[in-house]
């Protein structure tokens, strides 16, 4: 059985029921990398305090180095039998440093290191997810380079109104990707991780020595664009999931977009329009009908919309009605993140290769032109 962080006043055993139920380790793991960097500013300031050795911080800071190893690597392996993933790396700890493992939780929560974790998680997707964006947009440009001086109709109402370049029909989804990429570069600018805040009521190691662990902390593994402070209201900090719930609106935001970018899509490739040609590599066929090419992806894209938007509402829903401070609610946070997180970047991962060998149909397109209503005044 995994030694729990909160165990010590209770007499009886945990039901194992409920214990399986509770756990977060199969999902939080995620985590882990962001969880052992709170570790190691903690354990410093600790040190700056006195609370522990210099031996001890040493000893600590090594065995915790060692696990970021292996999360880096991709060599970390969870215990299935540990509650979560802070339990799980203080498990860990232990087995190398022995008793001087307790105190890495002097003055310190999880409360804390969620969102400490989760804010660390957030904003390196979020840089991931800004340089996709713009690969997108890159693809978007490639195209409408390559159909240079081409003219398309224009709709509205999905009925023909207007001549229109397809320069100027692409460029209408690079504006809204580069809005997109607006507030994606909104968020990272903004978020601020924070420090020192315990359970809810902060903790009383001094503010000096949390600012000089961040710095040492900052300096040492090369952090940039992350901005570690103390926190200014710390009951706040350990209930606050706003910046969860601002990333997945940017999220659902995006997923709008390309779930529009693929209904079109869809629609210019039907034999009714028969104005794109889309790629063989990202279609499906039928077994009944080889005729076909079938648009997957992008009915995916369109199909996932609702389920990114879903995971938007649930935090929502989540959070609407918790009292202060921290409730265990909050712990269904993180599935929604890290579903959101991994569709968005598959999608835009995939969206960059799939608009590059787009093929227009120039004589479909050339019947249509030929439509005079195109032309009224």
């Amino acid at each position: 059985m995994s030694r729990k962080l909160w165990g010590a006043r209770f007499r009886k055993g945990i039901d194992k029921d409920f214990e399986e139920f509770s756990k977060s380790i199969s999902y939080d793991y995620k985590l882990a990398e962001y969880d052992i960097y709170h570790s190691l500013i903690h354990i410093k300031a600790l040190a700056e305090e006195g609370i522990v050795t210099l031996a001890e911080r040493r000893k600590l800071s090594s065995a915790l180095e060692g696990i970021l190893h292996q999360v880096k690597s991709g060599k970390f392996r969870i215990s299935a039998a540990s509650e979560d993933i802070h339990t799980d790396i203080q498990n860990k700890v232990e087995k190398k440093t022995g008793k001087i493992s307790s105190k890495l939780h002097t003055f310190r929560s999880r409360n804390e290191q969620i969102v400490f974790d989760e804010k660390f998680y957030c904003l390196r997707q979020a840089e991931e997810i800004y340089g996709l964006i713009n690969e997108v947009i890159s693809s978007l440009e490639y195209l409408s380079h390559k159909y240079e001086g081409i003219f398309v109709p224009g709709y509205t109402h999905t009925q023909r109104a207007q001549v229109l370049s397809f320069s100027d029909y692409l460029g209408t989804y690079s504006a809204m990707l580069e809005r997109d990429s607006e507030r994606i570069e909104y968020f990272l600018h903004n978020t601020v991780i924070y420090v020192k805040s315990g359970a809810l009521a902060g903790n009383p190691v001094k503010t000096s020595s949390y600012k000089k662990a961040i710095k040492i902390f900052l300096s040492k593994y090369k952090m940039k664009n992350i901005n570690i402070e103390i926190a200014p209201n710390s009951v706040d900090n350990v209930s606050n999931r706003d910046f969860l719930i601002e990333l997945l609106s940017v999220f659902s935001i995006i997923q709008m977009h390309l779930s529009r970018l693929s209904e079109d899509f869809i629609l210019y490739s039907t034999k009714e329009f028969n104005f794109f040609d889309l790629p063989e590599e990202f279609c499906t066929g039928s077994s009944l009908m080889p005729q076909k090419k079938n648009p997957d992806f992008l009915e995916l894209v369109r199909g996932y919309t609702a389920r990114i938007y879903a995971n938007l509402i649930s935090l929502l829903a989540t959070m609407k009605g918790l009292p202060l401070a921290y409730n265990r609610d909050m712990q269904l946070d993180k599935e929604p993140l890290f579903f959101s997180v991994q569709i968005i970047k598959n999608e835009l991962k995939i969206t960059a290769k799939f608009i590059k060998k787009i093929k227009l149909n120039k004589s479909a397109i050339d019947e249509a032109l030929k439509d005079e209503s195109l032309y009224a005044t």
